[in-house]
């Protein structure tokens, strides 16, 4: 086994025992968008244009993406953890791949967003959500989202490793609440003012959250949108490429000079 894949391993080892120890978190971020399901599918979906059903298929694929773009907080809010309480410091000093440690915090945070993925959509499905699309296209939407995390998380792990401290992460964490806000995952853009719907149509979220719209068979494309939103797929892609080829690096060499 190379040393990235060995060392790789038991940094997710030590990641998932992480996960395993703080179950109250585990609870929490697993519990939030069902709350936000339940809340906006029935409260928002009456005051909508869409009847409330039409909407809940709507927002399922909107609430997936919202919540995958949270790896940019809890990768954020863990590599400040580990940066500022001196536990990367200790792993420098040790013969290993400078990668292993943000890749197995990333990998572990891949493995736990799929296990909670499923009591969302289970609920989903109770609350009138169905995959109206082929299996091998829903099969596409859920690896489209995991990849999107995936990325999310690398962003994450390099704002954590600049942040002045783990108070500082978590209130600059906390602000990505608005990425949602400001796409299409709760509301369609269409009636949007020009310039603020192209800002949204060009937020990585609308596109994964169209892409998966579509291969649920929720929802089509909508006419008349920006290329991101127009070509779902091919720009969810280009977006988690982009996000990855930049940051991935830029994290890994974050923790190996330990600068901050």
């Amino acid at each position: 086994m190379s040393t990235l894949a060995y060392d790789g391993t038991a940094m997710l080892g030590r990641q998932l025992r992480r996960v395993r120890n703080n179950p109250g978190l585990v609870v929490l971020t697993q519990t939030m968008p069902i709350t936000m399901l339940l809340f906006f599918g029935y409260v928002f979906g009456s005051a909508l244009a869409m009847p409330g059903e039409q909407y809940r298929s709507f927002l399922v694929p909107g609430l997936l993406v919202a919540t995958a773009a949270n790896g940019i907080m809890t990768g954020m809010f863990q590599a400040a953890q580990d940066s500022h309480r001196g536990v990367m410091d200790r792993f420098r000093t040790l013969p290993m791949s400078r990668t292993a440690v943000p890749l197995g915090q990333a990998v572990a945070d891949l493995v736990v967003t799929a296990v909670g993925t499923v009591p969302f959509l289970l609920v989903g499905l109770a609350v009138g959500w169905r995959i109206e699309g082929t299996a091998p296209k829903a099969v596409g939407a859920v690896g489209l989202l995991l990849l999107f995390r995936f990325a999310a998380t690398w962003v994450g792990i390099f704002l954590g490793l600049l942040s002045r401290s783990e108070e500082a992460a978590g209130q600059l964490g906390s602000a990505t609440f608005m990425l949602p806000l400001l796409s299409n995952a709760y509301i369609p853009t269409a009636n949007l003012p020009g310039w603020l719907r192209t800002v949204a149509e060009w937020n990585p979220l609308s596109a994964v959250t169209t892409a998966l719209r579509n291969l649920f068979g929720n929802a089509p494309v909508p006419d008349g949108s920006a290329w991101p939103v127009a070509h779902p797929v091919a720009g969810s892609l280009a977006w988690c490429a982009v996000l990855i080829a930049v940051f991935l690096p830029l994290a890994v060499r974050g923790y190996a000079h330990g600068e901050r």
